[in-house]
């Protein structure tokens, strides 16, 4: 599934494609992904001026005139296109978007083979699934000492808790196991035992892990595509995630796997305590 770097990859390339501009006309091709669409959602969109994207966790939102907000969920393997020439409408394609307002018009074509994803217009202060969402890593909200606080209470392992999006919005499988490696940190450790100096070396690793995936587009493993086309070369740069068997990039002792929470871990037993 989609994280916060590459939700995150996905709103930077849209930006130049979508904000300032109108939808020309709208394409919806089912009335339900992973959960209902919104009724009437292509006549809904079709003549609506873009304003900024943002992202919130996994989550990608897009502004509309009439104060109301698109939300976009990639689900597991959801992608989005930009193309400069009209295309052929795929199976897969769910929603596209012609956009006008500048010198060319481009389609933006919303993906999403297994259907997992979701898309959703609301006018509130906040959408539901949004609202408990915990601080995002690469704001000024999060700190050691926020993550500190919110471990406080937490029993169970750590890894877990880093995937559990009221504790800290958009760290998933691949993310969590990457930090934990950047702060030396077993993913078996409980999360109240990390504080002082592991909870400073854990908040630094989570926000070098993000930037740096967010630089390099993401990870493509499976499904992740930049809207223009690129995979995610963050995958050379994995230290951890999915090296079962292969030696450690750091001291060379075999990287290994353990299932928590029906989720993949994986660690180095010597470089992470």
């Amino acid at each position: 599934m989609p994280e916060l770097p590459e939700v995150e990859t996905v709103r930077l390339a849209l930006v130049p494609a979508m904000e300032g501009r109108w939808i020309g006309a709208a394409h919806v091709g089912r009335p339900d992904l992973r959960w209902p669409l919104p009724d009437n959602l292509a006549a809904r969109l079709t003549g609506r001026m873009v304003g900024p994207l943002a992202r919130r966790g996994k989550f990608l939102l897009v502004s509309l005139d009439g104060d109301e907000t698109m939300l976009m969920h990639l689900g597991m393997s959801g992608s989005v296109r930009i193309h400069h020439q009209r295309p052929a409408i795929g199976k897969h394609d769910h929603m596209v978007l012609e956009m006008q307002g500048a010198a060319s018009p481009c389609w933006v074509v919303f993906n999403d083979p297994r259907r997992f994803g979701w898309i959703d217009l609301f006018s509130e202060d906040i959408h539901p699934m949004l609202a408990d969402m915990g601080p995002e890593p690469l704001g000024n909200e999060f700190s050691a000492a926020t993550l500190t606080a919110r471990l406080a209470a937490r029993r169970g392992p750590i890894k877990t808790a880093l995937l559990d999006q009221r504790l800290v919005a958009g760290i998933g499988n691949i993310y969590a196991c990457e930090a934990l490696f950047g702060a030396g940190i077993s993913p078996r450790r409980r999360g109240y035992t990390i504080r002082r100096q592991r909870a400073d070396r854990l908040a630094a690793a989570i926000r070098d892990v993000l930037t740096r995936a967010i630089e390099d587009g993401g990870t493509s493993l499976r499904d992740h595509v930049q809207p223009g086309g690129e995979i995610g070369y963050f995958v050379q740069r994995l230290s951890v995630y999915g090296r079962a068997g292969e030696s450690c990039r750091a001291c060379g002792t075999t990287i290994r796997s353990l299932v928590q929470s029906g989720r993949s871990s994986f660690y180095c037993p010597d470089c992470q305590r």
